[in-house]
């Protein structure tokens, strides 16, 4: 099921920093029908950490009502307190969704042992299968491949790592020696291509909000084993990539999609819009 491209969806806001319910349900027919296969809804792109828990269950029951193509819905419940993840998981009404993804605990920097324990916990008690995720970028701490494999091993809820390390030497660990059934996705669109040809799964993508059709298609081919088609649609969209994350996350991103007409280019603080040089440049890459 969740094998090829995930999209991180964006949430837009209007002015008055209300979120934008009409933007959200062009951006979901945007993703629907662009040939994606997978929505993650209130993952980090989706500036989950500014919505209050009534908000949160307000857009994952938005998204459920409006997902007229019926893909699989991935609900973001994560933090760096295991007990107030583990209410997540029993307060929210996930009617309509497939999994969970929940982001390594930040800020409190645990040991390997202290994040073998949180997703234990989360295993022994997720409503859905768990989608784990490595981003030590923003997180502070490595998961390394040695615990997500004890992860893998011991906690048979957890189906797949979204891993953003960037480390290739750990990628090629944890694609190794996995067990049957657990999946490695790519979380950085970049090396997307190469992490699928090391043997991960697919994506769940950023840029893809912007441009669903033209990066599911690479993701496509990548996983059909055709690099030689893959590799030109890879290059087409790797300054474009670049380019979303100079200024940081979901700034890029929503700067291409205000100048598609998908959303307005509108954050809520401490995330703020691209420079209007960076802007200026954005504009000059749009395909």
């Amino acid at each position: 099921m969740f094998k090829g491209t995930g999209v991180a969806m964006i949430t837009p806001f209007n002015a008055d920093g209300s979120i934008d319910w009409v933007s959200l349900k062009n951006t979901i027919h945007h993703l629907t029908t662009g040939g994606i296969n997978y929505i993650v809804v209130l993952g980090t792109t989706g500036e989950t950490a500014t919505l209050s828990k009534e908000e949160k269950q307000q857009v994952f029951s938005f998204v459920a009502e409006n997902n007229t193509n019926n893909l699989p819905l991935v609900a973001g419940i994560g933090g760096n307190n295991t007990q107030d993840v583990i209410e997540g998981y029993n307060k929210t009404n996930l009617e309509g969704y497939s999994a969970i993804l929940s982001v390594s605990p930040y800020y409190n920097k645990p040991s390997q042992n202290g994040l073998f324990a949180h997703y234990k916990a989360l295993n022994d008690v997720a409503p859905l299968p768990v989608i784990m995720y490595n981003v030590p970028g923003r997180t502070g701490m490595n998961v390394s491949a040695e615990t997500t494999l004890k992860i893998a091993e011991n906690c048979k809820n957890i189906i797949a790592t979204k891993e953003a390390s960037g480390n290739f030497d750990q990628i090629m660990q944890l694609i190794k020696y996995k067990p049957t059934g657990f999946n490695v996705i790519s979380g950085d669109d970049g090396i997307t291509l190469p992490m699928i040809a090391c043997g991960a799964s697919g994506v769940i993508s950023v840029v893809a909000n912007a441009y669903p059709k033209q990066f599911s298609d690479m993701v496509s081919l990548c996983l059909k084993g055709d690099f030689t088609a893959a590799q030109p649609l890879h290059y087409k969209l790797t300054d474009i990539i670049n380019s979303m994350f100079v200024e940081g996350s979901p700034s890029g991103v929503k700067a291409y999609m205000s100048q598609m007409g998908i959303c307005k280019n509108i954050f809520r603080l401490p995330v703020v819009s691209v420079s209007d040089a960076m802007m200026e440049n954005i504009k000059k890459l749009m395909l």
